[in-house]
Order: structure tokens, then C-alpha cells, then sequence
């Protein structure tokens, strides 16, 4: 087949419809949302189901289904969509998995757009799954058509992590021809129910896979180790896309030093012990945190040997890696560099599209809590969490998906007052409605206010679930009264009347509210050139 350039995410896409995939399953985040966006285009040829799911949690138990009836199903998320997932992710190792499973998780090194950049690897080892890390574009490829055989082989899930730079970054890759997923039979099903006498009994089949697994990752070819018959005193591991840093460098280094390429874990064991026992020092290189660093230590005895890396202060603990800084970790001069003076231009802060409905509103709410200077703002996550920024200066919280009215509720618990949230319909359908329930069940002193712009605007304009009419049913289905769930319309001629309705539910003594509705702008203008 032709050489195709995809993006990282495109290649994890494409290997799971060449491998005979289902179902696939996610909700936005960057950087994941470009896996589902290629499979939903594809899918309309290819006859397999494509869709965004409310959250995170939600889509990986619709993939478990698919998994359980015998098909081949993928669901995919950024980092922290795994944290909303863990509850399905860590019981499904239990479970296992009948048809393949494979979950794919993009790490955000550098928090490029994300709240933190913790490490998936860890999530693998807490699972007890295989977990493979691609270096390129076609390994993510093969490891993705891999990943789905290796599940059905051992009855559990498997993981695929990404990392940005390799999910945003666009190459080359040779596909091969696709395989028609064939259904399995259902068979036994009473594993599935984790009822404490079954997980006893699943726990130690995990258990007594995990020399399967090794071994696995051991024979693995995406592992590789090169041994240095002349270079004694220095191996470099590399892991995923780190790979492609020391190889940039590597000629440089003379002698040549011993290289041992990892992308498969659990660790290679053997591998490990071959390079140990050749050199004095070993270098470890991977994106994330220090994961190979940490464990390395607890599986192998390393009398008389050093091991660098990111804990030793070789290398960063935060941020993305980059040739530059494998570089002087290998201890080469950096490149001389031509040195300017830089331009005087202004600070350019990320701000709200112009004329976006988020910006009318946060300035109503700004202008009616001009009499209330003890409020506290909990926002959430999306476009709106912009709203930190001048000119608005409107909230005071964001911590992760759906927050915002639980940690409303707990402050007005306390006597917080004015309590109120600022949360987004998309995010509010993803993890909103359980502590709007609470809060509407004790009549919390608190505003809650919804942004309807109908659409997950900050991914790109993907399906919301919670919007328009229907967002108002829920609202009012889970036991907010009436009378105090307000519409308004959030536009500059409309700043006063908003910011008096604002002030009014601020002012009762229970919990109201107010539904900001309005059109993402961006996304009225896509509808207005698709009509033309």
C-alpha cells in the first residue's frame, strides 16, 4: 500500500480500522480529539461505529460492552480523561476483555493544555496491562493492529500512550492490508460480575499473567538494544518518542555507547540486565515522569552502577524533552546558535474569540458582583476558563471536568456567600449533574451558571450533549425549582438586565440557575459557510 502522512493520532486511528475495529469511543481533549475526528470520517465508508461519548467514563464502558459481546473496540482519551475513567479502566483488567480492547491515552508533557502532565505508564502498572509506547508514526500504527491481538491472546485490555509532540506531529507511514475483525463468542460470563468471591478469583488470574506479559515484552521487536563492544562506561535507554533525541545525537558519541530502545511494559527485564551488566553508567531518557528511573531500581540489584536521569537531575522532572536538552544529558556542546536581540513585541495572553457569547456573560457576572467583593467564582474547564484573564478577571477556580459546582456546594456548606459556578453545557452533561443532584436535593445557597453555546468549543466544535431545551429538562428534572432557573441571552445590549437577574438569584436564599444561551461564534460561522 501507498506511503500515507497522518498525524500521530491518525496513525492510532488508522491501525485500529485496518485491525477490523467495531466500535470506538471518546470525548474531546487535547491531545486525543484527533483520533475520533479521523475515525468519524472514515467511518461513514467503512461501516464501523464512531462516535464522541458524554465523558471519558461513559466511553470506556460503551467500549467494554463492545469487548464483552466479542468485537473489536477502541476508546480513546487525553491523560487526565483517564483519571474520569479509572473506575471502569482498573475493574476491566479484572473483568478482562473477550473481543480486543485497547485504550488509547495522549500525555500532555509541558501542559500544553492541561491541568498537569502526569504519566499514563503508571495507570498501566496500577492496572497490571500491557502498555505499548510508540517512537514514530508507523510504530504507532503497528502497535495499534498489534494491541488488538495481544488483547483477545490474553484476555485483558491494553494501552497505547501517546504523548503530544508524537499525537500533533505528521510523518510517513506504510499501512499494510486491513483484517476483518472476526467476532468471538461470548462464552463464560460469570467474571464479568465483580462480586468480591469473582475479583478474588480474576485478581490472581491478572496476577498469573503478568509472566505471560514480560516475556511478551521481552520478545517484543519494538524493544531494541544495541551492546557496545567498545564503549563500557555508558548505556543510554530511551523510551517512545525520546528515542528519536538520542538518535539525533548519537553519532556524535565516540565510542558509540550501548543503546536499548524501549517501547513495550511491562519493562523488558532481560533487556535491561543485558545493558546493566555492559556498562558503569546508565543514561534513562523518556518523556513523562521517571518512570523506567524509578522502577529500574526496584527490579534489578545495581551494585556499582550509576543510573541518570530525571530524578538523579540529568534531565528535567517537568516539561517536554527536546534534542537540545538529550543533548547535554549525553554531555555534547549545543549547537552555537546565531544570538538576536529579540523583538519588542506585546504580550499576547490567550483570550475568547471576539464577540464570543462567554465574554457578554462573564462581564454581567463581573458587573453584578461589584456589590458582593467576598465571592467566590468556582469555575471549570473550557473556553470560559479564559475568564481568568483581563478584561473579565472572573474566576478564581478551575481544577478538573465538572468541579466547579461541587466545590460551590462544599463553600456555601460553610457559609460561603456569594458561592457560585461558572460551568459549560458540554462540561456539564460530562460531570456536572451528580453535584448539581446534591445540591438541589439540600437547596444549597448558591448560583450555578450554565454557558450554552452548543457545542465543546474548545476541542473544536464537537457534540454536546447537555445544550438547548433539553439542557433546561435536566436542569429542572433533578429538582431545581422553576421560578429560579433562569435564560438569558448573553449579548452587549443585554449587560444590565443580565447583571440584575445575576444579582437577583445571588440574592435568594437557595440554590438557582441561569442559563447563558447563545451560539459559539466560530461555530455559527462554520454553519454559515457550509449554507453558502
Amino acid at each position: 500500500m501507498e506511503k500515507m502522512v497522518v498525524l500521530g493520532d491518525e496513525a492510532v486511528a488508522l491501525g485500529a480500522i485496518h485491525a477490523g475495529l467495531a466500535a470506538a469511543y471518546s470525548y474531546p481533549g487535547t491531545p486525543a480529539s484527533e483520533i475520533m475526528e479521523f475515525l468519524i470520517r472514515e467511518s461513514k465508508e467503512k461501516r464501523f461505529i464512531a462516535t464522541w461519548s458524554v465523558n471519558e467514563k461513559v466511553a470506556y464502558e460503551a467500549a467494554l460492552g463492545v469487548s464483552y459481546a466479542g468485537k473489536r473496540a477502541l476508546v480513546s482519551m487525553k491523560h487526565v480523561g483517564l483519571n474520569v475513567a479509572a473506575d471502569p479502566f482498573i475493574n476491566s483488567s479484572l473483568t478482562g476483555a473477550n473481543g480486543g480492547l485497547v485504550v488509547v491515552v495522549a500525555d500532555d508533557p509541558g501542559m500544553h493544555s492541561s491541568q498537569n502532565e502526569q504519566d499514563s505508564r503508571f495507570y498501566a502498572h496500577f492496572a497490571r496491562i500491557f502498555c505499548y509506547e510508540p517512537s514514530s508514526h508507523q510504530e504507532a500504527y503497528e502497535m495499534t493492529r498489534q494491541a488488538f491481538e495481544l488483547s483477545e491472546a490474553i484476555g485483558l485490555p491494553v494501552m497505547i500512550r501517546l504523548v503530544t509532540r508524537l499525537a500533533h506531529s505528521r510523518s510517513y507511514l506504510v499501512p499494510r492490508e486491513p483484517v476483518k475483525g472476526q467476532a468471538r463468542q461470548v462464552g463464560e460470563k460469570s467474571h464479568w460480575t465483580l462480586l468480591p468471591i469473582n475479583a478474588r478469583r480474576r485478581f490472581e488470574v491478572v496476577l498469573n499473567k503478568q509472566a505471560e506479559l514480560k516475556h511478551f515484552s521481552e520478545e517484543s521487536p519494538f524493544n531494541r538494544l544495541e551492546l557496545s563492544p567498545e564503549n563500557s562506561s555508558l548505556g543510554i535507554v530511551a523510551a517512545g518518542i525520546a528515542a528519536n533525541y538520542v538518535l539525533e545525537n548519537l553519532p556524535e558519541i565516540k565510542p558509540q555507547p550501548s543503546y536499548l530502545k524501549v517501547s513495550t511494559y511491562p519493562l523488558p527485564e532481560k533487556l535491561f540486565r543485558k545493558i546493566i551488566e555492559k556498562v558503569e553508567t546508565l543514561l534513562i531518557i523518556e518523556e513523562g515522569y521517571p518512570f523506567i528511573e524509578s522502577t529500574l531500581k526496584g527490579i534489578i540489584g545495581l551494585p556499582g552502577k550509576k543510573i541518570k536521569g530525571k530524578l538523579s537531575g540529568d534531565l528535567p522532572l517537568s516539561g517536554e524533552l527536546t534534542p537540545d536538552i538529550v543533548r547535554q544529558a549525553l554531555g555534547l556542546p549545543l549547537f552555537i546558535r546565531e544570538q538576536k536581540k529579540p523583538l519588542p513585541l506585546a504580550a499576547r495572553p490567550p483570550q475568547l474569540c471576539p464577540g464570543c457569547p462567554h465574554a457578554d456573560t462573564f462581564l454581567a457576572l463581573k458587573e453584578a458582583l461589584k456589590e458582593f467583593p467576598q465571592a467566590i467564582v468556582f469555575s471549570d474547564i473550557g473556553c470560559y476558563t479564559l475568564g481568568y484573564f483581563p478584561p473579565y478577571s472572573s474566576i478564581d477556580t478551575c481544577v478538573c471536568m465538572g468541579a466547579s459546582i461541587g466545590m460551590a456546594k462544599g463553600a456555601a456548606d460553610v457559609g460561603q456567600h456569594p458561592s457560585v459556578a461558572v460551568i459549560g453545557d458540554s462540561t456539564f452533561g460530562h460531570s456536572g449533574l451528580t453535584p448539581l443532584l446534591e445540591a438541589a436535593r439540600s437547596n444549597s445557597r448558591m448560583t450555578v451558571i450554565i454557558l450554552d453555546n452548543g457545542t465543546v468549543a474548545m476541542t473544536g466544535g464537537q457534540k454536546s450533549y447537555a445544550s438547548g431545551n433539553f439542557l433546561l429538562k435536566m436542569i429542572e428534572g433533578l429538582g431545581v425549582k422553576r421560578e429560579h432557573l433562569r435564560v438569558i441571552e448573553p449579548l452587549p445590549r443585554n449587560l444590565t438586565k443580565n447583571a440584575e437577574i445575576i444579582r437577583e438569584e445571588i440574592n435568594y436564599p437557595g440554590l438557582s440557575v441561569i442559563v447563558a444561551v447563545r451560539e459559539c461564534l466560530q461555530e455559527a460561522r462554520k454553519k454559515k459557510r457550509g449554507q453558502e
